[in-house]
């Protein structure tokens, strides 16, 4: 199917959700921050990154910025729970710097699968 990159600081979440992807017949990389994520995108060849808002170190809006700047054809899925100002708040700003989709946390299989295949397809 596809090559996913996974970026979440919550390594539970992370091994969930590539259980899923890997079980759907995604190939699935993961990354814990930012940082460790553009060296992932540098190193490979992703059809997607799928990244969290709020992490440590480098956040994922500034993730986006320069994965927008260095692979400008990147399909890219912003995921946020919330945080100080809340997940609405985060995630239209990840869709006006660059995320195609966007996701609240907590969301179900289906809506990730579902996200997944409609930024895929497009």
């Amino acid at each position: 199917m596809s090559c996913i990159l996974l970026v979440d600081d919550h390594a539970e979440f992370l091994a969930v959700q590539k259980e899923l992807l890997e079980d759907a017949g995604h190939t699935v990389v993961t990354a814990a921050n930012g940082f460790k994520a553009l060296a992932a995108v540098d190193a490979g060849v992703f059809d997607l990154v799928i990244t969290d808002i709020i992490m440590p170190g480098k956040e994922g809006i500034e993730t986006i910025i320069e994965l927008r700047r260095r692979h400008p054809l990147l399909k890219i899925i912003a995921m946020s729970g919330g945080g100080r100002v809340g997940a609405m708040s985060y995630l239209e700003l990840a869709e006006k710097l660059g995320a195609i989709h966007t996701l609240e946390k907590p969301f179900n299989e289906a809506v990730l699968l579902e996200a997944i295949d409609t930024v895929l397809k497009a």
